[in-house]
């Protein structure tokens, strides 16, 4: 009677459609100290596959970085591996939170 699979129906202003996840390669570290580097972050997360970019949000006037950052890995599977192993850990003294990036066209995960 009951299916396994549950579709969340999500309402946009304009739109309605069923939401589903796409995972892509690009992943999303959130609470990151503010000393830490770019070097420091793509050695950090080169250790679970090849990185495309790594770079850390910064203050456009200080130019000090914000406390979060963007990793982008070549496949999917190298993506998911550091979430699963990166989220919830310490780093650089602070607790950190590792997830897929949100899609900038639609604001999904």
């Amino acid at each position: 009677m009951w299916s396994n699979t549950i579709l969340r129906r999500v309402i946009h202003p304009g739109r309605a459609f069923f939401s589903h996840r796409e995972y892509s390669s690009k992943i999303f570290i959130s609470r990151l100290s503010f000393y830490t580097t770019d070097d420091e972050l793509r050695n950090t997360f080169s250790q679970f596959g090849q990185i495309k970019e790594a770079r850390l949000i910064k203050d456009p006037r200080t130019n000090r970085p914000k406390g979060y950052g963007f990793v982008e890995y070549s496949t999917d599977a190298e993506a998911e591996k550091a979430i699963k192993s990166m989220d919830g850990k310490i780093y650089g003294g602070r607790l950190i939170f590792v997830e897929h990036a949100k899609s900038e066209s639609t604001g999904e995960t």
